[in-house]
């Protein structure tokens, strides 16, 4: 694939590229781990959308918390983690021992677009929030039908919807 030469005056959006291909293992065997689910290629496109827009989501909602407050740069405690994400959290850090999917959610996080930057604290915990998300979403997927086994695209959409509400 050919690659569009770049103006130096272009704005780079997003200087990290997705792996998309790389973890793809890893990913299966989480879902099916967490929730006892099997996606397929599509659903793992899905979940990759879906962590990019949630980080997204979150690290905006931070970077106004962060101005707010007269901070000069993002903090954790700029980032609104809940209850329940903080739960998610600690349970895909005990997941995660087994199936290594952090490590794929280093290189798999897109560079955030931010007037701020980020301390080098919420650099390095952004994986495992995103993890969080990632456990938080498999498990919502037995909530929404506790029978399901392959998620559809219905269901990946109320998924997202349901996160929608409250990220």
């Amino acid at each position: 694939m050919h690659k569009a030469r770049m103006n130096p005056l272009d704005p780079v959006h997003n200087a990290k590229q997705y792996k998309r291909v790389q973890g793809t293992h890893q990913i299966e065997h989480f879902f099916r781990t967490a929730a006892g689910l099997e996606i397929d290629k599509e659903d793992i496109r899905r979940y990759y959308n879906f962590v990019d827009k949630k980080v997204f989501d979150l690290l905006f909602v931070a970077q106004h918390t962060a101005k707010a407050n007269g901070r000069v740069a993002v903090e954790l405690r700029d980032i609104p983690i809940a209850k329940g994400l903080q739960e998610s959290i600690q349970e895909f850090r005990a997941l995660d021992s087994d199936v290594g999917l952090e490590r794929i959610l280093e290189s798999a996080i897109p560079e955030p677009r931010s007037d701020l930057p980020f301390s080098q604290e919420v650099e390095q915990r952004l994986p495992e929030i995103a993890g969080g998300l990632s456990f938080a979403v498999a498990r919502s997927f037995k909530i929404i039908d506790p029978k399901t086994k392959h998620p559809a695209s219905e269901e990946w959409e109320r998924a997202f919807q349901l996160f929608d509400l409250l990220l």
